[in-house]
């Protein structure tokens, strides 16, 4: 097993070691509760923009992939729901104002290793079964830093959204998320008692 193979079949946990540090020394403020809220929505908001167009497939543990999605977010970048996941964790560490800014940055280079070895993995199969069709999507569409110009709308995947699909594929995230928030805004009564 390679290094993105686990880390694809794993990803669901791996935020653990980033989570327990940033419960015990967690010290919201009411401010740090506002911008952080505000950009853990953005990332869920891109995460479930994502996921309307590729589908339950998201929630696999084996790298894979049954269409080529290059329409909605992925359009302007390969791997929006990394991008959402970074926006996610480094949102809720400014929630919980933890170890601040030592977490936040440890936390950035935790996931973004992690998913530079995911994004890797992906690419190897996306490029194996796509072929020339992946190849010209992947020399035109950046990984995780999104351009303002689209892909090319004429060999853009004829994939429609589908926010039902997406909702009912992320209600995990949505409790992950609403357990974590809900456990900073307790900590914050906690700590403002």
């Amino acid at each position: 097993m390679t290094l993105g193979q686990f880390f694809f079949k794993n990803r669901s946990y791996t935020p653990i070691p980033f989570l327990i540090p940033l419960f015990l020394f967690g010290r919201p403020t009411s401010q740090s509760l506002i911008i952080g809220f505000i950009i853990a929505i953005i990332g869920e908001l891109i995460r479930f923009w994502g996921v309307s167009y590729a589908g339950g497939e998201t929630r696999t543990t084996k790298v894979g992939a049954s269409n080529l999605v290059t329409q909605g977010p992925f359009a302007f970048i390969r791997n929006p729901l990394y991008l959402g996941n970074i926006f996610l964790y480094f949102g809720i560490s400014i929630m919980a104002n933890s170890l601040f800014p030592y977490l936040q940055i440890i936390g950035l280079i935790y996931f973004s290793i992690q998913y530079y070895y995911i994004i890797k993995e992906e690419e190897s199969f996306l490029r194996e079964k796509f072929k020339d069709k992946y190849e010209d999507y992947y020399s035109n569409v950046n990984s995780i830093i999104p351009s303002f110009k689209p892909y090319n709308e004429s060999k853009q995947s004829n994939i429609k959204p589908n926010y039902k699909d997406a909702y009912v594929s992320e209600k995990r995230t949505f409790q992950s998320i609403s357990i974590s928030m809900i456990m900073i805004l307790l900590i914050y009564a906690l700590v403002n008692a």
